[in-house]
């Protein structure tokens, strides 16, 4: 499937929202396209650049995304809210004229949904305390707190992690696996 890429220096994995401001005529060309035929685009982690650059590389996993939201903000650009639908990878890329990046992508096959172990009772607490955050609060998400898939994902999205170690835990395809993996992060946070 071919779809606009949108480098980001933040993830959102599938279920999960995100806010973003749309101020650049190539990614307000995008939104115009992605409402007028029903489709959404790929959200992809910056490597290196900046998301405003042109010369951008990112990761190669990232997740299709579609718009539930668009409103005029009080700073005069076009906000929107996507949500996160499927993980994907980007088989190829290349930049058009107007400097938006597309992609031939391949959807990444769902992860199982699993319940928690007994060993990360604790995670699900740390999640609902990051779900009182009034910003997180607004954004609507819904989250079944005993299923590794969902609260991997979320704590994935919205701990403070380094870049890379965020992509490393997006390209996980084992919930438990990445719930292990946040433990540790956790662990490592703490006594730090």
């Amino acid at each position: 499937m071919k779809t606009p890429i949108f480098p980001l220096n933040s993830i959102v994995l599938p279920g999960g929202r995100i806010p973003l401001q749309l101020f650049e005529p190539r990614y307000i060309d995008m939104l115009t396209s992605c409402l007028k035929n029903d489709q959404g685009f790929v959200i992809a982690l910056l490597r290196d650049g900046e998301e405003t650059g042109d010369l951008v590389s990112f990761y190669k996993i990232g997740t299709y995304v579609r718009i539930i939201d668009f409103q005029q903000l009080d700073n005069g650009l076009l906000g929107i809210t996507v949500e996160g639908e499927s993980k994907v990878a980007i088989a190829q890329s290349w930049r058009q004229g107007d400097g938006l990046n597309l992609g031939e992508v391949e959807f990444v096959p769902e992860e199982a949904s699993e319940a928690i172990p007994v060993a990360f009772h604790e995670l699900p607490s740390v999640l609902r305390a990051l779900f009182q955050h009034p910003v997180i609060a607004e954004l609507g998400m819904r989250v079944d707190y005993e299923d590794a898939r969902d609260v991997s994902w979320r704590l994935t999205e919205l701990l403070p992690l380094d870049k890379q170690e965020k992509q490393n835990l997006v390209e996980m395809r084992d919930p438990l696996a990445r719930l292990e993996r946040l433990q540790g992060l956790l662990e490592a946070l703490d006594e730090g």
